[in-house]
C-alpha cells in the first residue's frame, strides 16, 4: 500500500471512530442514576376545608424528584395529632407505610388516589389558613411545607 493509501485509510478510520464516539455520546441519558441523591420539591399542595369543624381532612400535593429514587416514609404536623398516608382503590381506602418517589419522576397525592388524612387539628381550620406538613423521606430527610386550606370544592387548575 502506498503512503497516500495508508494516510487515507488511517484518516477514514479516525473519522469513523470520531463519528462512533459522537453517536455514543448522543445516546447518553440525562436521567439520574438510581443511586443518585434525591432532589425533591413539593408543588400544588392543598387541603380542602373539612366538612365539619375539627373534622378529618385530606391533603394533596405533588413531590417532584430530579434526582435518584426515594421513599416518603412519614408525614407529621405540629398543628395536628395525626397525619397518615392512604391509597385509594375503586372500592376501598387503606393506610400505607410509605410511597415510592421515582427517580426523575413524581409522587402525586390527589383526589381519588393516594392522599394524606389529617386528624386532631389543634385549631379548627379556615379557608386561607396554612398547615405545616413535615414530609420525611428515607434518603432526602425532612421537607417542611406550608399547605393552604382551600374551599371544599377547590380543584387545582380551575
Amino acid at each position: 500500500m502506498t503512503g497516500f493509501g495508508r494516510s487515507a485509510l488511517l484518516g477514514a478510520g479516525v473519522a469513523a471512530a470520531l463519528t462512533a464516539g459522537t453517536i455514543l455520546v448522543g445516546c447518553g441519558s440525562d436521567a439520574p442514576s438510581a443511586d443518585a441523591a434525591p432532589r425533591l420539591s413539593v408543588v400544588d399542595s392543598y387541603i380542602p376545608m373539612p366538612a365539619s369543624p375539627n373534622g378529618m381532612g385530606a391533603g394533596y400535593l405533588t413531590v417532584r424528584n430530579e434526582g435518584g429514587a426515594d421513599e416518603l416514609v412519614k408525614v407529621s404536623s405540629p398543628a395536628a395529632k395525626s397525619v397518615t398516608m392512604h391509597r385509594s382503590t375503586e372500592k376501598t381506602m387503606e393506610e400505607v407505610e410509605s410511597f415510592p418517589v421515582p427517580s426523575g419522576g413524581e409522587l402525586q397525592l390527589a383526589r381519588g388516589g393516594n392522599h394524606l388524612m389529617i386528624m386532631g387539628w389543634e385549631k379548627a381550620p379556615a379557608v386561607g389558613d396554612q398547615l405545616e406538613l413535615d414530609l420525611t423521606f428515607k434518603k432526602g430527610g425532612t421537607v417542611a411545607v406550608k399547605v393552604p386550606v382551600q374551599p371544599l370544592t377547590y380543584r387545582p387548575g380551575s
